[in-house]
């Protein structure tokens, strides 16, 4: 069995609500009415109300996906194995449009996708790492409508004789991070193999889709949603900072939604002992990292002479996945939530680790109302920009299973070109070491503070490495 600081912050926090009896099985997710278009899940419409109202050059919402693979590879059964994922989830063969002025989802038949399939075996071994990016770049940062169908662009890019990636643009009203590094790469390796030997899917056939899920939720969430409307008032009522860095570009009000990618690691060694003090405070990763984050801008405050102690981040929380139907589907079930810690309040960092957690565990347990409508329902909020309440996220990839093959998941080596918040954190814990990106709005930080930021994250890890027995 797994030791507590072993597992995921959802599985924590399921974990202490089943000791505490709060959790309920609650009603089964079926087969939404055939004939009728179907709602948006609440997940979904947020990122569609965003998408018509900031709409424009860079998109906001375009991911890149990458597998990296090595070895042989036969693209015509790898072509296959991917359009055996559209076939078997409705979401990516999707469209999204308004009729009687209601946001639905229109599910297509399945139509075989072709790779678009570049050969840069041509040029010289340094320039084909440049040249597939700059050309998936390009492919990235072309709009998607959201009334077409399919809201993704796969790309095979051949970079040596045994050395490919799949390069996949593709909208987030279709896949979140689950999706992205765990189901998708994990099916895409499944039929390849069994393709590949000539056998038929391993996988058994899908019970619900996404839209069965939307179906299902907008009849559930009607009991919960003034509850968790007070918790929010009371966390979130009167002046919430909006807490960020200090920065060159201070006026965030009038920004562009421009963005950029800056990649980091930790050393082998710094990663190691993060670990470490992970499993010795009996805390998850996530946690830990969250905590340092704070710290460092708690620091930057008192340095400005702000004398608020609170520090406001946010993070993505997977409220569509709390049932066990949906673990499987590809789609898009996040929801930006709200930390509010109190870094003055706390001496230590074990301390602030403790707060940090009660505060996470309490934002997942009240996190199924859509951030943009919480705004709405909490009056004097500022809700200008894609989202409220704070400017800075943070989160932790999820990780990769092994696929059994010599393939890798990243979404490392391509930039959109947008950023829905000025600065956005996002970790990832390989086996050497922790690394990550930062997504930040150039008309808001020069990348000499993204780099001062970084560096003092990891002195801040190193001191608390050094203290933590």
């Amino acid at each position: 069995m797994q030791g507590l600081s072993q597992l995921s912050d959802a599985k924590r926090i399921l974990f202490d609500r089943l000791s505490q009896g709060r959790v309920s099985s609650g009603p089964k997710i079926g087969r939404r009415p055939q004939g009728i278009p179907a709602p948006l899940s609440l997940a979904q419409e947020q990122l569609y109300s965003r998408e018509l109202k900031y709409a424009g050059n860079p998109p906001l919402y375009n991911e890149c996906v990458t597998v990296r693979m090595l070895g042989p590879l036969d693209p015509d059964v790898l072509e296959r194995s991917f359009n055996e994922i559209i076939r078997r989830h409705e979401v990516w063969r999707t469209s999204f449009e308004t009729k009687a002025g209601q946001p639905v989802q229109i599910v297509h038949p399945h139509t075989p996708i072709q790779f678009s399939r570049i050969d840069l075996r041509g040029l010289g071994e340094a320039e084909r790492e440049t040249e597939a990016v700059r050309l998936v770049s390009e492919d990235v940062r072309r709009p998607f409508r959201l009334n077409k169908d399919p809201l993704l662009r796969p790309t095979l890019v051949r970079m040596g004789d045994e050395e490919h990636r799949l390069f996949l643009a593709v909208h987030q009203i279709v896949v979140d991070g689950r999706s992205a590094y765990q189901i998708y790469p994990s099916e895409l390796a499944a039929h390849y193999k069994a393709f590949l030997a000539g056998q038929p899917s391993p996988l058994p056939e899908l019970t619900i889709q996404c839209a069965d899920f939307a179906w299902w939720q907008r009849e559930c969430l009607n009991g919960e949603e003034a509850r968790q409307i007070s918790y929010w008032r009371e966390q979130l009522g009167g002046n919430v900072p909006v807490r960020g860095w200090p920065t060159e570009k201070p006026n965030l009000a009038a920004r562009s939604y421009y963005g950029r990618i800056h990649s980091f690691e930790f050393s082998r060694q710094l990663s190691s002992h993060v670990r470490d003090v992970s499993k010795r405070l009996n805390s998850t990763l996530f946690l830990v990292l969250l905590t340092g984050l704070a710290s460092v801008a708690h620091r930057y405050a008192k340095h400005r002479h702000e004398e608020r102690e609170d520090i406001v981040l946010g993070t993505l929380s997977p409220s569509g996945r709390k049932q066990s139907e949906v673990m499987d589907l590809l789609g898009y079930f996040l929801n930006p939530v709200t930390l509010r810690l109190n870094c003055g309040a706390h001496t230590t960092f074990g301390e602030l680790l403790q707060h940090a957690r009660g505060v996470v565990s309490d934002a997942i347990s009240n996190d199924d109302v859509p951030i943009e409508r919480l705004a709405r329902a909490l009056e004097g909020q500022n809700n200008s920009g894609p989202s409220p309440f704070f400017n800075v996220a943070v989160s932790l990839q999820p990780p990769t299973p092994d696929l059994g093959l010599p393939w890798s998941v990243t979404s490392m080596d391509v930039d959109s070109g947008g950023s829905p918040w000025p600065l956005y954190l996002a970790f990832i814990d390989r086996p050497e070491e922790i690394i990550g990106r930062v997504q930040f709005n150039p008309d808001v930080f020069e990348i000499k503070t993204i780099k001062r930021i970084l560096q003092e994250l990891q002195l801040f890890f190193e001191t608390i490495c050094l203290q933590e027995p």
